[in-house]
């Protein structure tokens, strides 16, 4: 489904809930890629089963064929009527993305009125960079959010977080990327690092409803 934007058409790909839906995560891809992204993917498989709905959000300069994503306000503009679309649907709205994605969900999380932000392998900061800190997008969502991070992510590994505020929570995934690929050597296998990330957003937006949020 194509959605129009101020910069150009963005497309939604969703995923149905098995039965009756209790909420709908819409995910945003990253700087580097787009929703084929493997975190993304398992995410979309994995989740209807538990009775949410999943959105892969294409960002216009994807939908155009474009390689290089634009400025950050641009990504913000495209993503405000694609929530609004989503919004009309009458779920509880949860946002989220990975990377570039992810911020753009901090961000306007408030001006969508989104009940929870799910942040995917959030960039930190500039790889070497940990001057450069993008943790004040993070920590301003203003809603319960959940940081799921790779061990070994050079944007930022889950022991460079800042404390936390209440209502946020950090699961790590052990020897990831930014990708979460996993070596081949890792203890952890590929499958069991995505199972890890399906089955933490999954029992987060579980408990998230249980609570009336």
């Amino acid at each position: 489904m194509l959605v129009p934007t101020p910069v150009g058409d963005a497309r939604i790909t969703l995923y149905p809930a098995v039965g009756a839906p209790k909420a709908l995560l819409a995910l945003g891809h990253g700087a580097g890629g787009g929703v084929e992204a493997r975190d993304l993917q398992a995410l979309a498989a994995a989740l209807p089963a538990r009775g949410i709905t999943v959105a892969l959000v294409e960002q216009p300069w994807r939908v155009a064929g474009k390689r290089i994503g634009p400025a950050p306000k641009t990504l913000d503009q495209a993503w405000l009527p694609v929530m609004a679309e989503l919004a009309g649907q009458g779920l509880p709205l949860l946002v989220g993305g990975r990377s570039a994605g992810a911020r753009v969900a901090c961000r306007t999380a408030g001006q969508v009125g989104a009940a929870g932000v799910v942040a995917l392998a959030f960039p930190l900061h500039p790889p070497g960079r940990p001057d450069k800190s993008r943790a004040e997008e993070l920590l301003g969502t203003g809603c319960p959010t959940l940081v799921v991070q790779a061990g070994q992510d050079t944007f930022g590994t889950p022991e460079e977080f800042p404390e936390l505020p209440a209502g946020h929570l950090l699961v790590a995934v052990p020897y990831g990327s930014h990708g979460f690929a996993v070596p081949k050597r890792a203890p952890l296998g590929q499958d069991e690092a995505l199972e890890l990330i399906t089955t933490a957003v999954g029992d987060w937006a579980a408990g998230f409803r249980a609570a009336g949020l």
